[in-house]
């Protein structure tokens, strides 16, 4: 009679009790056997697979918003460059780390912010992807490059991924940290909008007992 190993198929002598290849015992098997480690190997080389094509057509999503819109000029990379170095000044480090080392600018849409409807904006930002689109309005309407700085402040917060209501309230109420003050900037179409703006999706900085429908941020 053949002696045939359960565990590895391996034939011993017949009156032999340990298996000379795996040293299991006659009669017993390991928790795995032959078939289930296959299928074990099968499943992890069809994660990795998985992983593989999902990383290639997210770079190639990503190439492709980069590229279907235009780089900015340079004096518009100067110009911005100019207004992050106001927020590096009044001490707004990760904002301005995003805005320097992680964030990429175009100079108009990619191909996915064209297929949405909006209305007129100085900036949009496309997260994850860390692009930002600046409208010809953001080089045409600040009065100068602190507006410009508060412009940017306000898209370093999607840079983090946090919606408009917190990046509207972030702004207004570290305005004076910047230096973006109304007895300065109050006749500026972009002081005016942010403020329209920041009472739209912020009601509350505009509602309380000290100065109802005023301003709380005062």
């Amino acid at each position: 009679m053949k002696n045939k190993c359960p565990n590895c198929n391996l034939v011993n002598f017949p009156n032999t009790e340990i298996c000379a290849r795996c040293g299991a015992s006659s009669g017993e098997t390991d928790s795995l056997t032959p078939n289930q480690n296959a299928t074990g190997s099968k499943l992890l080389r069809r994660a990795l697979v998985c992983v593989l094509v999902s990383g290639i057509a997210l770079t190639g999503f990503y190439v492709s918003l980069i590229y279907s819109a235009a780089s900015l000029s340079y004096e518009q990379k100067r110009t911005v460059q100019d207004a992050i170095s106001i927020l590096e000044e009044k001490g707004f480090a990760s904002e301005v780390f995003l805005l320097k080392r992680l964030a990429v600018y175009r100079g108009n849409d990619n191909w996915l912010n064209a297929s949405v409807i909006k209305e007129n904006a100085f900036a949009a930002t496309n997260f994850p992807f860390e692009i930002i689109t600046l409208y010809p309005d953001f080089f045409k309407y600040p009065i100068d490059d602190t507006e410009r700085a508060a412009i940017l402040l306000h898209e370093a917060k999607h840079l983090q991924g946090k919606e408009e209501k917190e990046a509207y309230e972030f702004v207004w109420r570290n305005r004076k940290k910047l230096g973006w003050i109304s007895t300065e900037y109050s006749s500026s179409n972009v002081w005016n909008e942010v403020r329209k703006q920041t009472q739209e999706f912020s009601p509350n900085l505009f509602v309380c007992e000290t100065s109802l429908l005023g301003d709380c941020t005062e």
